[in-house]
């Protein structure tokens, strides 16, 4: 027949394909409803009996409304579109709670969400909430288990709020997991609005479609108007996967020219045409050959296409050979100067292609100089330069100025296995400097340029603090986009890890606890009163206290800490910290005081009595927060119930009272009726000499002691109120003086 007669006849079965190719491939079944109103509805999904795979997919069009409106027959639900690839677009309703402007609730509402065969997509929702004085929870439950998560938004001003930022001021996204069948959403207020009521009188929380969501401030508002926000399932035909229906026998889904894919969230499977085909995969003959030689497809041929079924070919001319595509290579003349034009030309790129990556990476590399000088000048490099060169006459050290080169190397280029922590405020990396000095290398996550002298100011002061018990700054790195902090490596972990985590919690001694406290609460004084400029650290948490080998403490994380000018007694600022730790003062008025590290401090006090967590939504919730939780068991004399087990065998009574009246003090609500950070300090030194002081835990001694006081020691009472402590309290009595907050 010859070449000729072939490709006529590949040029007729392509003419043939193209015209079945051209008709539309189908939607629904054979006479069954294709359409609601706006909505297509692809099998699985159908009107009726005949034309759904099974009654989850049964879908009801509601003609009247204009245009008619579809739902999910089983719950109701609307639903905006449907598509092949597994996805259910719906509307569900937001949870409010509004007030009026006397603080009166007015309206509030607890939507839900139960499905029996699909899921919400956690690829594509996030929960969100919205509002001023707002604290959201979605409750859900996957199958048998159940999940709680929450959203904590507060401001006192819309000033703070940004548009198009959903990062807690006025706006707060967190993820959902995975196969979510039942969510529950509540939102509430913790000052009813009053506050805020002039911009802010509702709060809401709802799922939302997050590529439809972008937050403006005039939600704060608006969000009153709005019933329902769009949100996608994940649906998928049966429980089962690919294999275990091919294994068990059971009706397949998959029709031909289509593949299996298991579902990623949730159970089941999906359906998807071959490579080369588009249609549904549901239906019979739904997966139609696409016409590649049609359109702008990237497989274009360079001269002549021939479509054929699930892909095509394409011809080169006479005289040349090759496989004839735009992305292969081509058709090729059958010529043996091609030879010759070719190894000139390579020779010639080969040389073109040396020099042009010569001054390619001369280019970048001076490129990379320029930026290196941008980010030390916007860092404030030159600045702190000028500060240092200022104080080299000083016997104090101060910081270092490192290059980027020097902390690059010191991590191994910042490699994955070098980081020991991460935080709210950036990541942490173990590095080993050129003299063999192994260092904590800080890499923040962003710095604000406005605060590029107040940055600067701070790292002169902290690398000034010389205190035992505070990780020693040691310098930072300005060449990068946001400046790296180089600090001491303390190397025995921290309080929490050595508290709570299973695989690290040692039995810590009450002396070892109480000398912990001790020390830290002689930082915080040190801070407070004899810095040269007071600091605020307000992000005091036992995750925040290192321990070395001697399990000495060692204050950390500096990067939520705030230097207080001294003509002034407080700070207003946006709300930073971690929560259970809050000083419930500073996050209602956003007026940030000393009191704000003695609440802090108070809580990680307790956290070394009880051995418990700050905050723990495993407990019940009277006993959620920790510090609430402690001084109610104070006040009804159940103290003995929260002590962690070594503490309370270990210790002696008067003492654990003595550091539980203490604590109760450190968290009072007002923070003018907390004592001040040296106050506590000196009162923890005190109970360490008792805890020191042979008299003290020694029973063999009671009748030699009784002696030496010259009294029964029957008199002595649990809150020990006689001579045996008139020397400690003597000396409290007579340290505790106004020190006016502290300073």
């Amino acid at each position: 027949m010859g070449i000729r007669g072939l490709v006529l006849q590949l040029i007729v079965f392509g003419v043939v394909l193209a015209a079945a190719s051209g008709e539309a491939y189908p939607i629904a079944k054979p006479d069954c409803q294709d359409k609601c109103g706006d909505v297509t509805l692809p099998y699985p999904f159908g009107t009726t009996e005949e034309c759904y795979y099974d009654p989850e997919f049964l879908i009801t069009c509601n003609d009247t409304f204009d245009p008619p409106k579809a739902f999910l027959t089983a719950s109701a639900i609307n639903v905006t579109s449907i598509t092949l690839g597994g996805k259910l677009h719906i509307l569900q309703y937001i949870a409010r709670d509004c007030y009026a402007e006397s603080g009166s609730p007015i309206a509030d509402n607890k939507p839900w969400l139960r499905l029996s065969k699909f899921v919400i997509s956690d690829t594509d929702n996030k929960f969100t909430a919205v509002g001023c004085d707002t604290e959201a929870f979605v409750n859900g439950s996957q199958g048998e288990k159940d999940f709680k998560v929450g959203c904590l938004s507060v401001c006192d001003s819309i000033d703070y709020v940004s548009n198009g930022s959903c990062s807690g001021v006025g706006c707060c996204q967190t993820s959902i997991p995975k196969g979510l069948d039942y969510v529950e959403l509540t939102v509430s207020s913790y000052d009813n609005h009053t506050r805020v009521w002039d911009f802010n009188p509702c709060s809401y929380a709802f799922i939302v479609e997050a590529n439809q969501f972008n937050f403006s401030s005039t939600y704060l508002q608006d969000l009153r108007n709005v019933n329902s926000l769009p949100v996608v399932l994940d649906w998928a035909i049966g429980n089962e996967t690919c294999e275990q229906v091919k294994n068990n026998m059971t009706p397949y889904a998959c029709q031909g020219n289509s593949t299996c894919i298991d579902a990623e969230n949730g159970s089941g499977y999906h359906c998807k045409c071959l490579e080369g085909y588009e249609g549904n995969p549901y239906l019979p003959n739904g997966c139609r050959d696409i016409d590649e030689c049609q359109g702008s497809s990237l497989h274009d041929c360079e001269r002549s296409c021939i479509n054929i079924e699930g892909y095509f070919t394409c011809l080169c001319p006479k005289g040349h050979h090759g496989d004839g595509r735009k992305d292969g290579e081509g058709c090729i003349p059958n010529r043996s100067l091609v030879i010759q034009v070719t190894v000139g030309i390579s020779v010639g790129l080969t040389g073109l292609l040396m020099g042009g990556t010569w001054l390619y990476w001369g280019f970048n590399k001076w490129k990379l100089i320029k930026l290196k000088e941008k980010f030390f000048r916007q860092n404030g490099g030159f600045m702190l330069q000028q500060q240092l060169s200022g104080r080299e006459g000083s016997t104090t050290e101060t910081a270092k100025i490192f290059t980027a080169e020097e902390l690059e190397k010191a991590t191994d280029n910042y490699d994955e296995s070098r980081i020991i922590g991460r935080g709210g405020y950036g990541t942490v990396y173990k590095g080993t400097l050129s003299n063999g000095k192994i260092v904590a290398i800080k890499k923040s996550k962003l710095v604000d340029q406005s605060q590029i002298e107040q940055f600067i100011n701070e790292v002169i002061v902290l690398s000034q603090i010389n205190h035992r018990n505070v990780v020693k700054l040691l310098g930072c790195c300005l060449e990068t986009e946001v400046p790296l902090l180089v600090y001491e490596f303390v190397n025995n972990g921290t309080l929490f890890e050595h508290i709570h985590t299973k695989s690290k919690v040692s039995p810590l001694p009450w002396e070892t606890r109480l000398r912990i406290a001790a020390e830290t609460a002689g930082v915080l004084s040190y801070l407070h009163s004899s810095a040269s400029i007071p600091i605020i650290h307000r992000d005091i948490k036992s995750t925040n206290i290192l321990l070395d080998d001697h399990y000495t403490a060692k204050v950390a994380d500096f990067g939520a800490s705030r230097l207080v000018p001294l003509d002034q007694e407080g700070l207003s600022t946006i709300v930073q910290g971690t929560l259970g730790y809050l000083d419930p003062e500073y996050l209602h008025t956003s007026q940030l005081t000393e009191k704000s590290d003695v609440y802090s401090f108070g809580v990680v006090l307790i956290e070394l009595l009880t051995g418990k967590k700050a905050l723990s939504f495993d407990r019940p919730e009277n006993e959620r927060n920790l510090a609430m939780h402690f001084v109610s068991a104070l006040k009804e004399e159940r103290l003995a119930e929260v002590l962690d087990e070594c503490v309370l065998n270990k210790a002696n009574p008067q003492q654990l009272n003595e550091a539980g009246s203490l604590a109760t003090r450190c968290v009072r609500v007002k923070g003018e009726e907390r004592p001040t950070m040296k106050e506590v300090a000196m009162e923890l030194e005190g109970l360490r000499i008792m805890v020191q002081h042979p008299w003290v835990n020694d029973e063999l001694n009671l009748e030699e002691t009784e002696y030496l006081l010259g009294e029964s020691l029957d008199a002595v009472d649990y809150r020990g109120s006689t001579n045996m402590n008139a020397g400690y309290d003597s000396m409290r009595n007579q340290e505790i003086v106004p020190v006016h907050d502290g300073r």
